[in-house]
């Protein structure tokens, strides 16, 4: 057993956030080691202008603080998103705010964007080294916040050290955060954004599993007429299926992990079938598995972020995904990943959420 990964295993008999807070201390030390890939070449493909070995990165919450970087991408990842960063620092929610729900392989959540701020953010996105993509989480403080202000004043924090820059207005653990998915009130962020912190790296906006689909078309629309690079499909879900059985099912807070892959798929399907290849999709939600990457590919993502199997696995599972991923392609013929993004959209958009 590798070292990370022994690792990984006594992480798990310590409560959900006393985990993580030694996982990132250890990777900060370098303790995690290093995992050499060798993906197969089919897997190559390229993201906001940069050529990555294979589609598998780290999903946003993990790294909140942007401190842990270059030991993460030691694990095998080809690309990185840190945050959700805020302008000002703040504690975040009351604990207990993060329960697992292992028999469910999922997490709840209920953080609250706790985080350092952006200023020591930037300063250290600033000065890794990004031998993969680093993308930036951006969300608003809880209290004081103005939108229209504080997401300029974080994009320009990190226009010039972030690779990718996501807009978060999804979720759920922030009062009023997700009202500002609205059309109306997401056009107003985009176009303050564009008069106040010109230029930028490429920029998404991520979105809750929970929209009313019947907003899509409206968002897509919005996401094409401001120049958007794409959209990451999705946060957390407030949902909670009949199937759980873990015995935090009914804490309050985001659900991610397995119980989410079919809605969050469907929404993607659903997005890229309103976009066709003019935006790149991030497809995020329930990845734990080859089978199941490759079904946000098929669905339309360019690329696929894991979270919740990495935090309940450890590092093995970035190698299990991506050694997985090339007997999936072997049955329809395709010498690249780009010949199977978004083949089955039309099918996985009818899946049951």
């Amino acid at each position: 057993m590798r070292l990370a990964d022994a690792a990984a295993s006594w992480l798990r008999r310590f409560d959900p956030e006393t985990a993580h807070d030694l996982a990132i201390k250890g990777l900060r030390a370098g303790l995690a080691g290093r995992r050499d890939l060798r993906p197969d070449p089919r897997l190559a493909t390229e993201f906001c202008g940069r050529n990555l070995p294979h589609p598998i990165g780290l999903a946003a919450g993990f790294d909140k603080n942007a401190v842990a970087l270059s030991g993460l991408a030691r694990l095998g990842f080809s690309f990185l998103e840190a945050g959700t960063v805020t302008l000002r620092p703040q504690p975040g929610n009351p604990k207990p705010r993060l329960f697992r729900l292992a028999q469910d392989r999922a997490l709840i959540n209920r953080m609250g964007f706790n985080n350092q701020g952006i200023a020591g953010f930037a300063a250290r996105l600033a000065a890794v080294d990004h031998a993969v993509p680093v993308g930036a989480n951006l969300g608003i403080n809880k209290d004081g916040a103005d939108p229209l202000t504080d997401y300029p004043a974080l994009v320009r924090a990190v226009s010039r050290h972030a690779d990718y820059i996501v807009i978060n207005v999804s979720s759920p653990n922030t009062p009023g955060l997700r009202d500002l998915q609205a059309v109306e009130r997401l056009a107003g962020i985009l176009g303050a954004i564009a008069a106040g912190a010109a230029p930028h790296p490429p920029l998404f906006v991520k979105l809750a599993p929970d929209l009313d689909e019947a907003a899509l078309p409206d968002i897509v629309a919005l996401a094409l007429e401001r120049g958007l690079a794409g959209l990451v499909v999705s946060n957390t879900t407030l949902a909670r299926p009949a199937s759980l059985a873990g015995a935090a099912r009914g804490e309050a807070g985001g659900l991610s992990g397995a119980p989410l892959f079919a809605r969050s798929t469907r929404m993607l399907a659903r997005v890229r079938l309103l976009a066709g290849e003019r935006l790149t999709l991030i497809g995020v939600g329930g990845v734990g598995t080859a089978e199941q990457a490759f079904a946000k590919l098929r669905a339309g993502a360019s690329v696929v972020q894991i979270y919740s199997s990495f935090v309940l696995d450890g590092p093995e599972v970035i190698a299990r995904i991506v050694d997985g991923l090339p007997r999936l392609l072997d049955p329809y013929g395709a010498v690249s990943l780009a010949e199977i993004i978004g083949r089955d959209a039309d099918r996985l958009a009818e899946l049951a959420p």
